[in-house]
Order: C-alpha cells, then sequence, then structure tokens
C-alpha cells in the first residue's frame, strides 16, 4: 500500500487495521483515544505562561519528584479519556502510587488491554519553554478477561507490547507510534485538530554523530560509559561527535532518530540501578527505537528482555544508532568480570 503524506492518522489507523496482531478494533480505538488526550494535552501546553499552569504543585510523586502542573494535568487527562472511552481494563502512570484497575459501568471489564504511561516526560522544562512528551505503552493483559487486572498485567517484559509511542509537544506537537511494523510520525495542524501523516517509515541509522548524556554526572558513571564517552570526543575518524542534550526524554530521543544518534542515561553512584523507569519510559522508547533500526540496552542486555519486578523500576539505558549502541557496549564489556 502506498503511504500518502497528506492521510489523517484516523485514515492510517484504519488502513493498517489488518496489521494489528489482533484484530478486534479495539487497540485502534486505543490509539484514537490517546491522539484525542494529545490534543487536550498540547493545547494547554501551548498556554504555558498564559494561564496558570506552569510552576510546582507542591506534591511529590511515588518517586519522591516534585510534581509539577503539567503532571497533574496531563496524567488527569489522559486517565479521564481512556476511562470514560471504556476501552482499557488497566492504566499504570509514573504519577501514581499504584496500578488503576477499571471495572466498567456493568462492574466487570471485557476488554483486553493495559496502558502504561509517562504523561508528561521532561516537565521541568516546561517553564522555560523547552520541548516536553508523553510516552505510552500497550499490552494485552495476561490475566482472565472479565477478571480484575492484577499486577502481573503490568510486569511484562518489554518485547511482549503490541504497541508504543509518544508525542513530543514542541514547535509543532508529533504523534509517533509502532505496532510492530514500522514507526510512523504524525504532525498535529492546530488549526483544525487533525494529526497528518508527516514521517512515514521512520528509521534511525547504523552510524551517528549526536552523543546525548547528562555530563554533569560524568564523575559518577561507570568506567566503561566514561571510556565511550573519551571515545566520542576523540578527533579521529569521524569524531569528535556533537553533545546535545536536552534533558526531556522524548525530545532527545525524536531527534536522534531524524539525525543519528545516541542517547545514554547510566547508572550513577547516586543511583546504581539507574534513573529512567523501565515500563513507563524504556521499554516503549526502546520498542520505537527497534523498529526504527536502532538498538537499545542496559549497556549488558536487551531492554525488552529485562525481567520487571515492579511499576517503578529503574533501569540504566543506552538507545539510538545501532553501531553506536554496540560501541557503547564493548566499552563497558572491558569492566564486567
Amino acid at each position: 500500500m502506498t503511504i500518502e503524506r497528506n492521510q489523517t492518522l484516523g485514515e492510517f489507523i484504519i488502513d493498517k487495521q489488518e496489521d494489528f496482531q489482533y484484530s478486534s478494533g479495539e487497540l485502534s480505538r486505543l490509539i484514537n483515544s490517546l491522539r484525542l488526550a494529545a490534543k487536550v494535552v498540547s493545547h494547554q501546553v501551548n498556554q504555558a505562561g498564559l494561564v496558570d499552569i506552569i510552576g510546582a504543585q507542591g506534591t511529590a510523586n511515588i518517586q519522591g519528584e516534585e510534581q509539577q502542573k503539567l503532571d497533574v494535568y496531563a496524567n488527569e487527562v489522559f486517565i479521564n479519556t481512556l476511562i470514560n472511552r471504556e476501552i482499557v481494563c488497566g492504566i499504570a502512570s509514573e504519577e501514581e502510587d499504584d496500578f488503576i484497575a477499571i471495572k466498567g459501568k456493568k462492574g466487570t471489564n471485557e476488554n483486553k488491554y493495559v496502558v502504561l504511561m509517562d504523561p508528561l516526560d521532561g516537565s521541568s522544562n516546561i517553564d522555560v519553554n523547552v520541548s516536553v512528551g508523553t510516552i505510552f505503552s500497550i499490552y494485552r493483559r495476561v490475566t482472565p478477561i472479565g477478571t480484575p487486572v492484577t499486577q502481573e498485567d503490568f510486569l511484562q517484559e518489554g518485547d511482549k507490547q503490541v504497541a508504543a509511542g509518544y508525542i513530543v509537544y514542541g514547535s509543532s506537537t508529533m504523534l509517533v507510534y509502532t505496532t510492530g511494523n514500522g514507526v510512523n510520525g504524525f504532525t498535529l495542524n492546530p488549526a483544525i485538530g487533525t494529526f497528518y501523516l508527516s514521517h512515514p517509515n521512520m528509521k534511525i541509522s547504523e552510524d551517528g554523530s549526536i552523543y546525548s548524556v547528562n555530563q554533569g554526572n560524568y564523575l559518577q558513571f561507570p568506567a566503561g560509559v566514561k571510556d565511550y564517552i573519551k571515545y566520542c570526543q576523540e578527533e579521529e575518524q569521524g569524531r569528535p561527535y556533537s553533545a546535545r542534550y536536552i534533558g526531556s526524554l522524548v525530545s532527545d530521543i525524536h531527534r536522534n532518530i531524524l539525525k543519528g544518534g545516541i542517547y545514554l542515561y547510566p547508572s550513577t553512584k547516586k543511583a546504581p540501578n539507574g534513573k529512567l523507569r523501565l515500563l513507563y519510559e524504556c521499554n516503549p522508547i526502546a520498542y520505537i527505537i527497534e523498529q526504527a533500526g536502532g538498538k537499545a540496552s542496559t549497556g549488558k542486555m536487551r531492554i525488552m528482555e529485562v525481567v520487571p519486578t515492579e511499576l517503578h523500576q529503574r533501569v540504566p539505558f543506552i538507545c539510538g544508532s545501532k553501531n553506536m549502541v554496540e560501541k557503547a557496549e564493548e566499552f563497558i564489556a572491558n569492566y564486567i568480570k
């Protein structure tokens, strides 16, 4: 099928329905719900500075991180949209202490999917007008349909995802997602509120010239990561690479997919298990990166093969252009006994 660039997201979802592993229509409706919530959040993000939506909320999430007003707003919008449209049986959010089991109006829920999400990644950047984003991950439940969801439905390996995506709220709002048949990006036309296919069949180059890492943590990095950063800075064979770090995961990943590069958030002395959440950030981004032809790793193993043990589990995270990630793994392996 020929992909038309003026195709809307809704039309694309209908055309690609047969590509879904479980073609029941529910997954299409679910992605359409996420699209709706994204438009609502996008509008509010664009109002920052004009309405009372920037700044701290005065509360902390389960990780002890100070919540921004937009964190709370985006979390409520996505949760309420998914619940009101009755298309999921459970939701887990980075901003919630525990998962949400959705009973349905009849007291039982026959829906098959659970959603895990980071409603507003990089929200601390909103005050300074830097791009932020939303990350989502979709799984089929593993417990019997009609029974309440349990933690088992959410603690699934990343390679069991049926869909994943992100929305970046920047100079334009883009929704990028995969259902296991490549990655496609859609840009919102705010004048009419419609997402149009703007980036069909997105691919990340095998090699890149950008490395993205918070070098303020350099002294706390493992020796192998330090060696790789020095390698990136050497004047030799196409290096030094350019250092680019926005501090909004979605924005850094989106740029690297388009331009080629590597993103690193390794373990540190203060955070030996890493900082990024496996279920809400690493798994969905890894799925997208792999579908775009790249690689995602803890530095020692494939991200999507990590067995989750808790909802808010953290892991070291390295992803991007395949050859760059493999080179970083080589340096890390030098120190593995």
